[in-house]
């Protein structure tokens, strides 16, 4: 068996006993879940963890072995994180690379910090706009912002996905190999 660790910041995806994702944890959670058989590994990440005596497949999706009720939050924390990964990285105004975010309708004529207010921008476009609306300078957005929706987004938050886990975040996805 190669000797392969895995990653700084490595991550597995938790999935309930129905196979319904929960949240994201560290690799070494997973492997503690594993072997207290709190959990089964359903897909294998890359490499091995080693003990003295053993070495176990590192884990990149584990499904617990009992169904745990969780209260799911209606709605997906605002953050400029996740403002800045909702939007791709782009400005909403002139499809550059953002740097700061922008209100849409101004704080100071009242609109609100919310999903649907707040949008990525480069500062160029940010210091042009400045407290004035989209509608006074004749700009357009391509997309609206909106709050994101999906399991993904309430269970990743702006984190980025393994792409061995999209079967599990989107049902529509073909089963892996």
């Amino acid at each position: 068996m190669p000797d392969i660790r895995p990653g700084r910041g490595s991550a597995a995806l938790v999935l309930n006993a129905t196979y319904e994702p929960l949240c994201v944890v560290s690799v070494r959670r997973a492997a503690i879940l594993v072997l207290t058989a709190k959990a089964v590994c359903v897909a294998d990440g890359d490499g091995y963890l080693h003990s003295a005596h053993d070495a176990l497949p590192v884990p990149s999706v584990v499904r617990l072995t009992r169904f745990v009720r969780v209260p799911y939050r209606t709605h997906v924390g605002l953050s400029r994180r996740a403002i800045f990964a909702r939007d791709g990285w782009r400005c909403a105004y002139c499809q550059g690379p953002a740097e700061t975010i922008d209100h849409v309708m101004p704080r100071s004529r009242g609109g609100p910090h919310s999903w649907e207010n707040v949008v990525a921008a480069c500062a160029r476009c940010n210091h042009s706009k400045g407290d004035r609306t989209t509608a006074e300078l004749g700009w357009r957005l391509a997309v609206p912002p909106a709050a994101p929706k999906g399991a993904a987004w309430r269970v990743l938050g702006h984190r980025p996905a393994d792409p061995r886990w999209s079967y599990w975040l989107d049902p529509r996805e073909p089963e892996p190999v």
